[in-house]
């Protein structure tokens, strides 16, 4: 049985999801606000997410925004949904990792219809892998380990962030803004500097491992294996 979660601060559109959802066979679970919701997303662990753009305490950018920088989330889909129908709103959501997108008023045998196209798509991913090898540098997701030729380094939470998601994404140029919102959280008031230190401090744990980061000079960084 999948498992839905609707995050609406609208009650009778919840209910009516739900109600719906619910005949088709679906596990369904409500959150009526963005904080309560985004905690939920983490504790529930969902098959989909039926998200509201506009939501008291966090909205729904910036749920969709943190769910796609932590690796535990990033692959849950979304489909967001708005009162707003500019063209703007659209693309800001799936800019930040929404798989689909709804105006209200809307149909809700659409909407089912749209669950399941977008958890097929999503059933034939494979889930990411907890360790990743490369030569001299293993990076262990699950125990947040990483070893340099069979040596654990000791790295602090952030530094440790930056590596995964790099190293997770080959060839990937990430700007340092980018950056900033994947490991900082999109709130963090920090400087684009403190990437830099926080890479340069990084490279210097890796030793020989260090090679993989690349900074592309006035674009960013990425995670290569090309010399």
């Amino acid at each position: 049985m999948k498992h839905v979660l609707i995050i609406d601060d609208e009650k009778d559109i919840v209910e009516a999801i739900s109600y719906n959802l619910e005949k088709e066979g679906y596990k369904v679970s409500k959150s009526y606000d963005g904080l309560n919701g985004f905690e939920a997303i983490q504790k529930k662990m969902p098959d989909i997410v039926i998200l509201d753009l506009m939501l008291p305490g966090m909205t729904g950018i910036e749920i969709c925004k943190a769910m796609k920088a932590n690796t535990k989330t990033s692959s849950i889909p979304v489909i967001m949904l708005t009162a707003k129908g500019e063209e703007t709103d659209k693309i800001v959501g799936l800019e930040v990792g929404a798989d689909d997108y709804m105006t209200k008023p809307f149909s809700i045998r659409e909407l089912a219809a749209r669950i399941k196209t977008v958890l097929k798509r999503y059933g034939k991913k494979e889930e990411p892998k907890a360790i990743l090898k490369f030569p001299n540098l293993e990076i262990d997701s699950e125990q947040h380990t990483v070893k340099v030729s069979n040596k654990e380094t000791d790295l602090t939470a952030k530094e440790f962030m930056l590596l995964e998601h790099l190293a997770r994404n080959p060839e990937k140029v990430f700007s340092r803004d980018r950056l900033l919102d994947i490991v900082w959280s999109i709130d963090a008031a920090i400087e684009t500097r403190t990437v830099d230190v926080h890479m340069r401090r990084l490279r210097e744990k890796l030793g020989k491992a260090a090679k993989y980061l690349k900074t592309l000079h006035g674009v960013g960084y990425k995670f290569s294996l090309k010399d």
